[in-house]
């Protein structure tokens, strides 16, 4: 280790600052950890959404952006934003390859399928992309575009499809081409554990008409029982029950998603489904698929972070999660980097039991807080970086009393760690990555609150917990970000930012 003042940072997924009031499990819970590290250690609040960190103005932070901006130091802009940006300037419509594909279904009468989810969260994607594509389909000539519509249910409020799905029918009214092919819930389509069977079972349906047959897109979901998440794959058919868009030989297929962890199970899974099939695949925004998908739009270069400093000064770090939040701690932090680093070890936690967010609210707390102990004892780690994700991962369930219970066992795994990090003589800053517990619900049509599991534009909190014996450090400065937190733990750790860093120290 390369420095003798140690720490820990734990990013708290979902920890957001709102007002207290009956929709914000953060403040209705019990936290008496939390509470007395705020008020008896320098504490701030910072922005974790829109241009803040590199989003659209008034959008919702997410834990993508929001580890990678705490780990490059700076603002990135990020996908969605480079996204419209194409969109607004004219270069989307314009982009060659797009053009060339279109053109080539144009000349040769084939159909262009377009694959995302269908909601306006901002998260994974954005419903008005779809709009600009039709547009650019319909210019061009092509005579043939399927829409298979993945519906949504977390990034926005649950029983919203049916309005989503209206939109796209409506965006392709207005293009004169285009309709909907197929429905298909993100918890089959957005899979991201590994479950093969349930990416299969949205495959199929895309792509060979697999699937319950409806005459129309909305009877897809109506009365899904599991809601928006689960709407079961469904397949468009006409009078002759045959379905109305499967991929034929020849065809083109581009998913609109412009966020990659959600999509690419399934972007590869299609992939080698349609090897035989000669289809053009391609993608709004990059992907980190197995298969080489070319990207209409690329991502912004996030080298030069805290993990490109670290290893310059040869100093080890440990990154620690539960499975739904690793890649977070380990290649988002990292600025997407996914090479190996001999200054880096990474714990994944699995637990025994599958996941079930209502029930088991605490999930695999217990162990996360046990490989943090375990890091923080090594002699030679000058840094553990751990996510909690009870708060964010059970806030989108729309539970609040779920929710409640996850803030709360939140709140006693923190007291654990740092107890821990005294008994070893460690710095912990903690920090939310973006908002979602404080507000678990939203006004309806009609006024009347609904449950709500999606990310906010709220501030998230960031508490500084002294090594023992260095005092108080003083205070934070009040007008931060997450692009400070790289600069003021590499400040901690008695390094100068990184020259590619914008942020500040907030010390």
């Amino acid at each position: 280790m390369t420095t003798d003042s140690p720490g820990i940072l734990l990013v708290l997924d979902g920890w957001g600052h709102a007002p207290p009031g009956p929709a914000n499990m953060i403040s209705q819970a019990a936290t008496p950890h939390l509470g007395a590290l705020a008020a008896g250690h320098p504490a701030t609040l910072v922005r974790a959404s829109g241009d803040a960190v590199g989003l659209l103005p008034g959008t919702v932070g997410n834990s993508e952006i929001g580890h990678m901006v705490i780990g490059a130091g700076r603002p990135l802009p990020y996908d969605s934003l480079l996204v419209e940006q194409q969109i607004a300037s004219g270069r989307l419509a314009g982009n060659e390859l797009l053009t060339r594909t279109c053109a080539r279904l144009a000349e040769g009468g084939r159909a262009l399928h377009l694959i995302g989810l269908c909601s306006d969260g901002q998260i994974h994607a954005h419903v008005e992309h779809v709009r600009e594509l039709l547009r650019v389909a319909a210019a061009i000539g092509v005579r043939a575009v399927w829409i298979h519509a993945i519906t949504d249910g977390r990034d926005v409020a649950d029983g919203t499809a049916a309005a989503y799905l209206s939109h796209v029918e409506k965006f392709a009214a207005e293009a004169g081409v285009g309709r909907i092919a197929s429905v298909v819930g993100r918890g089959y389509a957005l899979d991201k554990s590994g479950d093969l069977e349930l990416t299969r079972s949205a495959a199929l349906a895309m792509a060979d008409g697999v699937g319950a047959r409806v005459a129309h897109a909305l009877e897809a979901v109506d009365g899904a029982e599991r809601g928006d998440v689960w709407v079961e794959p469904s397949v468009v058919v006409d009078a002759g029950d045959m379905p109305v868009g499967t991929v034929g030989d020849g065809d083109a297929v581009l998913f609109t998603n412009f966020r990659s962890d959600r999509i690419q199970q399934l972007a590869d899974f299609l992939v080698e489904h349609l090897t035989s099939r000669h289809v053009t695949v391609l993608s709004l925004a990059r992907y980190d698929t197995r298969a080489a998908i070319p990207p209409l739009v690329d991502r912004a270069d996030a080298s030069g972070g805290l993990a490109d400093e670290l290893e310059r000064h040869g100093s080890r770090s440990v990154r620690i999660a539960e499975s739904e939040k690793f890649e977070h701690v380990t290649y988002y932090l990292n600025g997407r980097d996914a090479r190996a680093r001999q200054v880096e070890d990474h714990v994944k936690i699995v637990g025994e039991v599958s996941p079930d967010y209502l029930t088991r609210p605490e999930m695999n707390l217990p162990l996360v807080v046990d490989a943090v102990a375990e890091a923080a004892a090594r002699r030679d780690v000058a840094l553990v970086a751990a996510n909690l994700a009870n708060i964010d991962v059970v806030g989108h369930t729309g539970d609040a009393a779920a929710t409640l219970l996850a803030v709360q066992h939140t709140d006693d795994a923190v007291g654990r760690i740092c107890a821990a990090a005294r008994g070893t003589g460690r710095w912990v800053l903690l920090v939310g990555d973006h908002g979602n517990a404080e507000q678990m619900s939203r006004p309806g049509d009609d006024g009347a609150p609904r449950p709500y599991g999606g990310h906010t534009t709220n501030p998230v909190p960031l508490i500084l917990v002294p090594a023992p014996g260095r005092g108080s450090s003083g205070r934070l400065r009040a007008d931060g970000t997450l692009a400070d937190v790289a600069p003021t733990i590499l400040a901690l750790l008695g390094f100068p930012p990184g020259a590619a860093m914008s942020g500040r120290s907030l010390l």
